[in-house]
């Protein structure tokens, strides 16, 4: 009785089911512009943290996914992913119809919008508030596209700046009455000046980031969706938006 057919066939089998249990056990590489702090950002000691860091290592952690972080430069990352340098992105990506043609985006994990900062005794309820203020934006942005449309472009009240640092060191400064950014940012940035406070207004248009795949990468995609709806179900979500930004976490749309 012959039996090498049967060997090789089992050998082939094996080696089969070995590669598949090596696919699933994978380290995937995410990729992550860690100069947007609170975002992503290297700590003194080098290492990537922040508000993405967190999500993704907790999503992870639920799907049962290994993964790497690995700082990529925002200019090149959509290049990355294209190449398969990296298998996935969370870098604050806005989710939009246009971005939508290439690649394939979770559901939201971070609702994005526009966010006012002023000093705690002030009675600015909304953006209408600032009119007449001085008001600090960075320089080409988008508060500073609203501001322009509400005020108008040349309007001497609207004081531009390179970052958002320096618009909230101004207006902790009372160099400028208020300051509008990426509420994220701003948010984070205000916790560091007790005597400033966030106004919402709620006209402000909603955003959303979602993680990004390889279009058509489903599989992936099914498994980060399945770890961002169990970390929101289990409480994680929150306590990871509360730990970065001092407030409770919006509820996010399913998709």
């Amino acid at each position: 009785m012959n039996l090498l057919p049967k060997i090789v066939a089992s050998i082939g089998l094996f080696t089969l089911a070995l590669g598949s249990v090596n696919a699933q056990n994978k380290e995937l590489v995410v990729g992550s512009s860690a100069t947007y702090r609170p975002f992503a950002y290297e700590s003194p000691s080098k290492e990537i943290v922040g508000y993405d860091v967190d999500i993704i290592k907790a999503v992870a952690q639920k799907a049962g996914l290994q993964i790497k972080i690995v700082n990529t430069p925002w200019t090149g990352i959509f290049a990355a992913l294209n190449n398969g340098d990296v298998d996935l992105v969370i870098s604050g990506v806005t989710i939009n119809d246009k971005r939508k043609q290439s690649y394939d985006f979770t559901m939201p994990y971070f609702e994005a919008r526009q966010l006012i900062a002023v000093h705690k005794d002030s009675n600015v309820k909304s953006l209408k508030d600032l009119a007449g203020k001085k008001i600090g934006v960075v320089t080409g942005s988008t508060a500073d596209d609203t501001a322009s449309r509400e005020f108008g472009k040349t309007n001497p009240d609207i004081r531009r700046f390179e970052s958002t640092p320096v618009i909230i060191s101004e207006l902790a400064n009372s160099g400028v009455d208020a300051a509008i950014g990426d509420n994220g940012v701003i948010a984070f940035r205000v916790q560091e000046h007790k005597q400033l406070k966030t106004v919402n207004d709620p006209s402000f248009p909603k955003e959303y980031f979602g993680i990004v795949v390889k279009q058509g990468n489903k599989a992936l995609l099914a498994k980060l969706n399945s770890g961002l709806s169990a970390i929101k179900a289990d409480g994680s979500y929150a306590q990871i938006y509360k730990k970065w930004f001092l407030a409770e976490a919006p509820v996010l749309p399913a998709q």
